[in-house]
């Protein structure tokens, strides 16, 4: 067993997370988490963000087995939102004081760079006020791909039009061998890693995501999260780190393997404090409420997270798998100030806007 007495004042190694997540009890992993978020945070500040997630199409080829969002061009319920309509939505976040939109799609095989300069180019320039934190990993592979110029060339063109930050998307897990079976079409582990350091290169910060409750091990979850974290070493370019489990309803993977568990809260809170403990570069751990609920999104915080995430105006991605769950500002607040905490919202880049 590790002795847990010092853990919090250095660097845990592999072999020492992987004992924690096997065989340390769940009040003693909150314990330990809890404090090293103390260390990070001792002004017991917890945070959020008033967003929306803007889904500008559903038309995608990769065709993810864990994923129950994408369409084919061919399909009757495909789309690409036009700009009108995507102005509508921003409209409509701006009248609750939102400040960002997540904006991501499939992969569309037939739009290029010059569609996304446009976009970023007109949201940015009808609302400055917004912050773009958008597109994922594998659309910047894509996007360079089919306009034949190079990753970081799209990074600097959308960057020149006013795109903010990537966020983690299309991470999963780190690890090629569930890569392979859960989304064979889709990047690898190197080339997801390229894509954030490129865009860290540029000063473009990003947040690093992971998926489990699929068909990874132990093991694979904390080469995960030493990927990231040496990469955080290398760079200083993730803001924030968010974990969630995966959805199973309407999905491909579902039917290939029908004995797939819905993961526990007991399992997502253990991994939670892990990470906060593993992930000590990082400085922000969200709480997943969207696929845990408010209960869990609130006793998360108990377990590391010091991040509440977003208001979710409009999530599209995880409620086609089956998850439905909603919170507003005013619910965020009290679910903070009912652990003692103190909530505030903050910006994209984790900055406070106001304390409540």
């Amino acid at each position: 067993m590790v002795k847990k007495i010092d853990i919090i004042n250095r660097r845990i190694s592999n072999e020492e997370a992987l004992d924690l997540i096997q065989n340390a009890s769940l009040v003693e992993l909150g314990k330990l988490a809890s404090k090293k978020k103390e260390q990070l945070h001792p002004e017991k500040v917890t945070t959020f963000v008033v967003d929306r997630n803007i889904n500008y199409t559903n038309v995608c080829w990769v065709d993810c087995k864990f994923c129950a969002f994408y369409r084919h061009g061919k399909d009757e319920d495909s789309y690409v939102l036009k700009f009108d309509e995507i102005d509508k939505k921003i409209e409509e976040l701006l009248e609750i004081g939102g400040t960002q939109i997540l904006m991501q799609g499939g992969v569309h095989p037939k739009l290029k760079i010059d569609y996304y300069e446009e976009l970023v180019e007109h949201i940015h320039t009808k609302f400055p006020q917004i912050t773009l934190h958008s597109f994922s990993a594998i659309e910047i592979c894509y996007i360079a791909k089919v306009s034949k110029i190079s990753r970081l060339e799209v990074l600097k063109r959308l960057q020149a039009k006013g795109l903010s930050s990537i966020p983690g998307a299309g991470a999963e897990i780190l690890s090629d061998r569930v890569r392979d079976v859960i989304a064979p079409r889709k990047i690898d582990t190197d080339d997801w890693l390229e894509i954030h350091r490129l865009a860290h290169s540029i000063g473009m910060k990003t947040t690093a995501t992971m998926m489990f409750g699929t068909v990874e091990t132990d093991e694979e979850i904390i080469e995960h999260w030493n990927r990231i974290r040496q990469l955080q070493d290398e760079t200083g370019g993730f803001r924030a780190f968010i974990m969630w489990s995966f959805q199973s309803d309407n999905t491909k993977l579902k039917e290939e393997i029908p004995d797939l568990k819905p993961q526990s809260s007991n399992r997502y809170l253990r991994l939670l404090a892990v990470s906060r403990l593993y992930l000590d570069n990082f400085p922000n751990i969200q709480s997943s409420w969207v696929t845990q609920g408010s209960y869990i999104g609130q006793m998360a915080l108990k377990y590391g997270a010091n991040d509440l995430g977003s208001t979710m105006m409009e999530e599209n991605v995880v409620a086609a798998a089956g998850a439905t769950n909603c919170m507003n500002q005013d619910e965020m607040i009290e679910l903070i100030q009912d652990i003692g905490e103190n909530p505030a919202k903050r910006n994209t880049a984790y900055e406070i806007l106001e304390r409540f």
